[in-house]
């Protein structure tokens, strides 16, 4: 068998990795940053340690099918995957989390361990042990991480029957996974098995331990951040951040989930099984109205005079803006809703970089100086015409709108540079205006070692509401992605903790709801599609989840409305 590996043609032989070939072509190195840590085959993503062409006391297994198969459909040509592209962090993260738990098993085999969420450049994890979590316990992990790394540990696939899987979970006291396997739909289950211990992360790994190497772990009372490889240099484990901010709301997250009785996917599925998936909409739904209602009163008695709002795509801004705009309303104030997207500089005007390209999400596309001479000329209560930006023609228009803030007045005005610094000039007083950050910080998980990333929420949303009101297909929302997530990345994740609220828009049950729209589409998409992959890793997931149709509980006004339609406020 001949494949190409990165362009260079090399014979397949019998028994060897595909890591074999990586490293007798001199394409393995000791970085990070340009190491080969997973293949991508016909767009999909297989392990370095598949075998394409076994020797015959090896035998077959179905991975080396579908190997072959992916080989044939890709015309052999064999793309090596790195930690700088996305799929590369994810197959990075569930390795070092892997790494972590292993050592937790041997050192505290009855401690409880949960993988919570992201905070900034950390995972969180709760580790409930007797007697109480200490520093020095951290410290003995830590230890036990690097020797495991150290070690290099193969890490390899396993296939089991479902039953047998589910037994093997049920034995080893991980209830949370046994309830996860009764609603997965297929007669198998893979897992990575080391001593006694076994586990599975719901996607590729690295092929051994020895590659997670880049990582640290910070102490905090009842568990710990896993910290990932930096941003700027992957070599070097991020430093951790404490950001009050988004721990504040993740808590407070948290708190809801239990006052719902739903951490975890296998809660949803039974509560749609049983009908009370209802009563789960109605409360989470209030608590969102009530988040609201704290927050507009937060606004009031500040004083503020003006309400700017940021958060990433498909976080739900717009509705939130319109909601808030409603308790506002009940607090005796007038809000108008302004868009910063108005101030977009004419493209005529924008020209590309010295690369050739143009970033259309930079601040420098915001007409800044002119959104300030409005801004303090309303605060000063003088009457203003605010621009409409055309978006077909690419400019800016007067249409004859004009805005004035009486007394009770107060503007709420939307847009990607909400939070940034460089919108505010020094002539508008800081005390009247309120900062708002709006995302969807996902915090149910798959089971107690699996976290579900709000990126991925947040992109199901934004799949679910591009087709149903923008016509476009699966393919191009998720063609876009990257780019969008590196535009978050740039634009908005490092001026979320300046906020002085955040507001989480994910709703526990969003899931159910969104599978039902998504399902059908993503199965239409051809295995001959570049981003064939990606839709197979999503319906991998979603396959755990039961979908529920219960749009006639879900109120107008609700944030999801805004994805599936029917949203009162577009009306």
């Amino acid at each position: 068998m001949q494949i190409r590996m990165n362009g260079t043609p090399v014979e397949v032989r019998a028994g060897e990795s595909l890591l074999d070939i990586v490293r007798r072509l001199g394409l393995d190195t000791d970085s990070l940053k340009t190491r080969p840590i997973a293949a991508d085959i016909a767009g999909e993503v297989f392990t370095l340690n598949y075998i394409p062409m076994r020797q015959k006391e090896q035998g077959d297994n179905p991975t080396t099918f579908r190997m072959r198969k992916a080989i044939r459909k890709g015309g052999g040509e064999v793309r090596l995957i790195r930690y700088t592209e996305s799929r590369g962090r994810a197959i990075y993260e569930r390795t070092i989390i892997y790494v972590f738990f292993l050592a937790m098993r041997e050192l505290y085999p009855k401690a409880h361990c949960k993988v919570n969420y992201a905070i900034g450049p950390s995972i969180d994890i709760s580790v409930d042990l007797d007697p109480q979590f200490t520093p020095d316990d951290m410290e003995a992990i830590r230890t036990r991480m690097r020797e495991i790394v150290d070690a290099d540990y193969p890490l390899v696939r396993k296939r089991l029957d479902i039953d047998e899987a589910i037994q093997l979970f049920k034995q080893d006291g991980q209830e949370d996974k046994v309830r996860l396997l009764n609603w997965r739909q297929f007669t198998y289950f893979d897992v990575y098995a080391h001593g006694d211990y076994a586990d599975y992360f719901y996607g590729e790994m690295l092929p051994s331990t020895g590659y997670a190497n880049v990582f640290d772990l910070q102490f905090r009372p009842g568990g710990i951040f896993l910290l990932r490889p930096s941003d700027a240099d992957a070599d070097v484990a991020t430093r951790y951040v404490y950001m009050p901010n988004l721990t504040k709301v993740f808590a407070q997250s948290d708190r809801w989930a239990d006052l719902m009785h739903c951490r975890c996917v296998a809660d949803l599925n039974d509560m749609v099984e049983n009908g009370s998936v209802r009563e789960l909409i109605r409360v989470n739904e209030a608590l969102h109205e009530r988040r609201f209602a704290e927050i507009a009163t937060g606004i009031v008695n500040r004083g503020a005079r003006a309400v700017l709002i940021a958060g990433p795509s498909s976080s739900g801004k717009t509705t939130s803006a319109n909601r808030l705009a409603t308790q506002l309303r009940v607090l005796g104030k007038t809000p108008i809703l302004l868009s910063l997207d108005d101030y977009y500089i004419d493209r005529s005007l924008v020209h590309p970089d010295e690369n050739g390209e143009i970033d259309y999400e930079h601040i420098n596309m915001i007409d800044v100086e002119q959104f300030n001479v409005d801004l303090e000329a309303l605060l000063n209560g003088e009457r203003v015409e605010i621009p409409h930006f055309d978006f077909k023609t690419g400019s800016r228009q007067m249409l004859g709108h004009y805005v004035q803030l009486g007394e009770d007045a107060m503007l709420i005005i939307e847009g990607l540079h909400g939070l940034n610094p460089k919108l505010l000039t020094p002539r508008i007083d800081k005390k009247l205006i309120f900062k708002l950050y709006v995302s969807a910080l996902t915090t149910l998980n798959l089971d107690d070692h699996n976290r579900i990333p709000s990126t991925d929420v947040r992109l199901l949303r934004r799949m679910v509401r591009d087709y149903e009101t923008r016509g476009a297909t699966i393919e191009r929302t998720l063609g876009m992605w990257d780019s969008v997530k590196r535009g978050e990345q740039r634009w908005i994740f490092p001026y979320q903790e300046s906020a002085d609220e955040i507001m989480n828009t994910s709703l526990v049950y969003e899931l159910a709801v969104l599978k039902k729209h998504i399902y059908p589409l993503l199965n239409d998409v051809d295995s001959s599609s570049p981003c064939y992959d990606e839709v197979i890793s999503i319906i991998k997931f979603l396959n755990y989840i039961s979908d529920a149709a219960v749009e006639d509980e879900i109120p107008p006004t609700s944030i999801l409305r805004e994805f599936v339609g029917g949203n009162t406020f577009y009306r």
